[in-house]
Parts: structure tokens; sequence; C-alpha cells
């Protein structure tokens, strides 16, 4: 069964380029994992300094093997997570 992940970031707006640029960098190694079904970043409409993703893996373990990654560890954990002000994620079972 399908896995997946939706996030909702909040950065303050003077670091949304920064979290914005590693966001893609991440969304285009992600894309390339053998368990990644789908990875879409979207910036929230009327929050600056708010993305949201939407991620989709074949099982759990895909989602695991996703967050061993060196570019999860290095966009996600190293770059983005410090520049957040407030981060909220979803996991769900696609049916």
């Amino acid at each position: 069964m399908a896995y997946a992940v939706v996030a909702h970031y909040r950065c303050a707006p003077e670091h949304a380029g920064v979290v914005r640029e590693a966001l893609l960098k991440a969304r285009q190694a992600t894309r390339a994992e053998p368990a990644n079904l789908m990875y879409e970043v979207h910036s929230v409409a009327g929050e600056p300094g708010g993305f949201l993703l939407y991620e989709r893996y074949d099982d759990v373990a895909g989602f695991e093997a996703h967050k061993a990654s060196p570019h999860f560890e290095e966009q996600i954990v190293e770059t983005v997570w410090p520049l957040l002000t407030d981060r909220s994620v979803v996991f769900a079972d696609v049916l």
C-alpha cells in the first residue's frame, strides 16, 4: 500500500529563499529514489515563508529509505529544519 506524507513548513519570510532552494533540490533528488511516487513542493498562498510538501512512496520502507538518504540529511535536516519556526507532518496510508 502506498504511503503519503504531507508536511507544512513555516519559516521567517527572510529565510524563504534559502528554504525554497533547498526544498527544490530535495525534490529533484527525491524524485530519483526508487520508492518515490511523487514529491511536490508548494508555496502557501498568502503565507510568506509557508511551504506545503506532498510526498508519496511505495510503502513505509520507501519513506524510511528517503529519510536515510544523504540529500535528506543535507537539504532537509541541515538546511531547512534549522530555519523553520513551525513544522507539522501528517502520515497516511493511501486508499
